[in-house]
């Protein structure tokens, strides 16, 4: 898993690539835990990029939504991947989170 952060106004948006799964570690939920730990309150994942998600990939976004709800800070998510969509639509998590297409229509949800 490859993680990229970029800014866009006041909203970090963290671009994702490869695989959210046991072999990846924690390299997603760490990122966002460094992103709450400096203080940012708005974080987009743009998960167009992970091919693939497991159990493990399922807790560490579970973990990251909790964290970030107890720090009163929003995650949304951009572009999930269809095969990453099924794994939370089977697990029923799916409505945890916002979902968007459009980057500026996510960015847009911030405000």
């Amino acid at each position: 898993m490859q993680i990229e952060t970029r800014r866009n106004g006041d909203v970090l948006v963290l671009d994702f690539d490869g695989k959210l799964t046991i072999a990846s570690g924690s390299a997603a939920h760490d990122a966002i835990a460094q992103a709450l730990a400096a203080g940012e309150t708005k974080i987009l994942l743009d998960m167009e990029g992970v091919s693939s998600m497991d159990s493990s990939g399922v807790g560490e976004l579970m973990a990251s939504y909790t964290s970030s709800k107890n720090r009163g800070a929003a995650l949304k998510i951009l572009k999930l991947a269809p095969r990453v969509g099924e794994v939370l639509k089977v697990t029923q998590l799916i409505g945890f989170f916002e979902i968007f297409e459009d980057e500026k229509l996510a960015l847009a949800s911030f405000k």
